[in-house]
C-alpha cells in the first residue's frame, strides 16, 4: 500500500504542531497487535476510535507525546499498536505507533512515517435514496443528495436493541427527554422515528476524511408515509426547523415493469435533534405535501400493509 508519507520537512512541521499541543486527535488500536513491519491491517469495525482533546496532549521530548487524564478507554491501550489520526491545515493525517506504559501514565512515540489519510471511494447501490432542495437568498436552488446511514434498516419498524449496549444508558436519557418535550410539542406521531434519532445521537464512530470540510450526503436514519428522518455530523447543518424544503425520494423496484419510481414532495423540520458533544443533528421532517398515490406507495412499502 502507498502510504504517501510526508517529507523531512513537512513532517518537522507537523511534528512540532504536534508537540506544541495544537491539536486533537483520535486513538484506535489496531486489529492485530504486535504486527512486524509497517504494514497497515484494517480496523475492526467492533473497534471504535477514541477522541483526544488537545489539552491532554503534552511534549515528552524526543518526538514523545505524554497523556494527560486519559479516559479509560485508553487507558486499556497500553502496550498495543494504534492509529493516531489528525488534521494538520484541515488536511487528514495518521501514523501507526505504540501506545506505552510510562511512570507518569501513557505516551507515545510520533514515529518516522507519517501519512496523509486517502479516502476510500465505496459505490453503492442504493435501493433508496433521496435529494432535498431549496433556495437561496439569491434565488439559486441548492440541492444535497441523502443515502441510507450505514447500519440502519428502513421500512422496517425501529427496535431499541439496534442501539449498541454500552450507549443504551445514554440513548434511554435522551429518548425519555424527547418523548417529554413531544408530549407538550405533539409533533412526533407515533414515535417511532425517535428509537433511530437516540441511537444516531449517541454513537461514538469518529472518522478523519482526508480534507477537513468535505462535503457529505446526509444520513436518512428513517422513512415511512408521515415522515423522514436525516441525520449529519457535519456541524455547519443546512436543514432548519420551520423552513420549508423540496423532496424527491427515489426508489428501486425489483418487481415489475418500470425499474425505478420518483416520489416528489415537500417537507419541513418539525424538530431538530443534536447532540452537540459528538457533533451530531437529526431533523426529524414531516411531509408538508404528498401525492395520494405516493403516500400510499410510502404506506405499503414502510408498514406491509395494504393501504386501506
Amino acid at each position: 500500500m502507498e502510504n504517501n508519507n510526508l517529507t523531512g520537512i513537512e513532517r518537522e512541521l507537523v511534528l512540532q504542531y504536534l508537540i506544541d499541543g495544537n491539536v486533537p486527535v483520535t486513538v484506535t488500536p489496531m486489529e492485530k497487535d504486535g504486527a512486524a513491519g509497517d504494514a497497515i491491517h484494517p480496523l475492526s469495525s467492533a473497534v471504535f476510535p477514541v477522541a483526544l482533546k488537545a489539552e491532554q496532549l503534552a511534549s515528552g521530548g524526543s518526538g514523545i507525546i505524554l497523556l494527560k487524564n486519559p479516559p479509560q478507554s485508553v487507558i486499556g491501550f497500553a502496550g498495543k499498536r494504534v492509529r493516531i489520526e489528525f488534521y494538520f491545515n484541515r488536511v487528514g493525517l495518521f501514523f501507526i505507533t505504540e501506545m506505552r506504559s510510562v511512570k507518569s501514565g501513557l505516551a507515545f512515540v510520533v514515529p518516522e512515517a507519517i501519512c496523509r489519510i486517502k479516502d476510500t471511494e465505496a459505490k453503492h447501490d442504493y435501493d433508496f435514496s433521496a435529494t432535498v432542495y431549496y433556495s437561496c437568498s439569491n434565488k439559486a436552488t441548492v440541492n444535497f443528495d441523502c443515502v441510507p446511514c450505514e447500519g440502519y434498516e428502513l421500512f422496517a419498524r425501529p427496535v431499541w436493541a439496534s442501539i449498541a449496549l454500552e450507549q443504551q444508558k445514554t440513548a434511554k436519557a435522551y429518548l425519555e427527554r424527547f418523548v417529554a418535550q413531544a408530549k407538550k410539542e405533539k409533533n412526533a406521531g407515533n414515535g417511532l422515528q425517535l428509537i433511530p434519532i437516540c441511537r444516531y445521537l449517541t454513537e461514538r464512530r469518529t472518522k478523519i476524511e482526508s480534507f477537513s470540510g468535505s462535503v457529505k450526503p446526509l444520513d436518512i436514519l428513517y422513512v415511512d408515509h408521515e415522515r423522514i428522518v436525516f441525520g449529519s455530523v457535519d456541524e455547519n447543518f443546512q436543514l432548519s426547523r420551520g423552513a420549508e424544503y423540496a423532496l424527491k425520494l427515489s426508489f428501486s423496484l425489483h418487481e415489475g415493469p418500470v425499474a425505478s419510481r420518483d416520489v416528489f414532495a415537500t417537507c419541513a423540520p418539525a424538530k431538530v435533534y443534536s447532540a452537540e458533544a459528538r457533533g451530531r443533528t437529526c431533523a426529524d421532517c414531516v411531509y408538508t405535501s404528498l401525492q395520494e398515490e405516493d403516500l400510499r406507495f410510502i404506506y405499503e412499502k414502510a408498514t406491509k400493509n395494504l393501504y386501506l
